[in-house]
């Protein structure tokens, strides 16, 4: 039988009433909020947490996550002890250090997988093999790890702290070196230092230190608190930056333009050189934590005199997937 005119109306109104009624209702769930500080400013390095935010990543995870760059590259993991900040990207020789003077910090994830750090000399310069270096002035920027990296570099070519001196360049590693003030520096990033000076026509070389007798490393890492970390947020994170990852690695092109799209200051030949360089470097698989690998740079930590005892591999880091 055909309906009555009135009544459909009726009842279409009162199943949009209803339906409207049902979305005003519904709860809205918030993105949670993270802060994370950067080691430094933006650069290649952070690529997975600049593309995971871009492409919209953590809004996925249902993370709202505020990206900061420090003041002082030393504050991050003091920030993040302090629990003024959800992560931080640090490093993982520093992190054994700060464990060992009782920060209360845990490696959550891996962002560069490899050692980025080399010794680096200038390439037609007079230091063809490390022997060389024998009287010779050798640039630092931070004091602790570089002594003991530096210290198994020169040990294994037969010679010793002794040998050479020390100086403190600040920052400047690689115009310390192209102004020949240093015949070398330890702590250059190969993935900068070395595009930085063949753009300006100061071509330099690198001796690589896991090539040298130094245990492998994760070279940038996040740290949490190892007291108050959610391991479920951090777990999300982790896996909107391995998405990012993956992108990257996919779609090597399209990813630096959405990265160097985010500041002007990054669009430059020196970036986008690293941005090439860095993408092998990225952990695949952030959260994966490598327990030997720790374990082995403790024991050269404490072999070189640097910390007084051996801490757990579980005491340092944690694989927040697992648990």
């Amino acid at each position: 039988m055909p309906q009555n005119h009135d009544s459909v109306i009726k009842h279409a109104c009162a199943t949009l009433i209803l339906t409207f009624a049902l979305i005003i209702s519904s709860p809205v769930h918030a993105a949670d909020k993270m802060t994370l500080i950067l080691d430094w400013f933006v650069n290649p390095d952070h690529g997975p947490i600049i593309v995971a935010k871009e492409k919209g990543y953590f809004k996925d995870e249902g993370l709202d996550v505020e990206i900061i760059a420090p003041a002082n590259p030393t504050d991050p993991p003091k920030m993040v002890a302090a629990g003024n900040a959800d992560l931080a990207v640090s490093y993982q020789p520093q992190l054994h250090l700060q464990v060992h003077e009782g920060l209360p910090l845990k490696r959550v994830g891996t962002l560069v997988a490899t050692p980025l750090s080399c010794l680096l000399v200038l390439k037609d310069g007079p230091i063809q093999k490390i022997a060389d270096l024998k009287g010779k002035k050798i640039g630092f920027s931070v004091a602790g790890v570089e002594e003991a990296l530096l210290t198994t570099i020169l040990k294994k070519h037969g010679l010793t702290l002794k040998d050479i001196e020390l100086v403190n360049v600040n920052w400047s590693l690689s115009p310390s070196l192209m102004s020949k003030q240093v015949s070398a520096v330890i702590g250059a990033y190969r993935n900068f230092e070395l595009n930085q000076m063949d753009i300006e026509g100061v071509p330099g070389r690198c001796f690589y230190i896991e090539e040298e007798g130094l245990p492998a490393y994760d070279e940038l890492i996040y740290v949490a608190n190892a007291k108050t970390m959610d391991k479920a947020k951090i777990a999300r994170f982790l896996s909107a930056t391995e998405k990012a990852t993956q992108y990257i690695v996919n779609h090597p092109t399209e990813s630096w333009k959405i990265f160097s799209g985010t500041k002007k200051e990054l669009q430059d030949e020196l970036n986008k050189r690293a941005w090439r360089d860095t993408i092998p470097r990225f952990a695949l698989r952030p959260s994966a934590l490598d327990v030997g690998r720790y374990k082995r740079f403790e024991q050269f930590l404490k072999d070189g005199g640097l910390v007084p005892s051996i801490n757990p591999v579980s005491k340092m880091a944690v694989d927040v997937t697992a648990e």
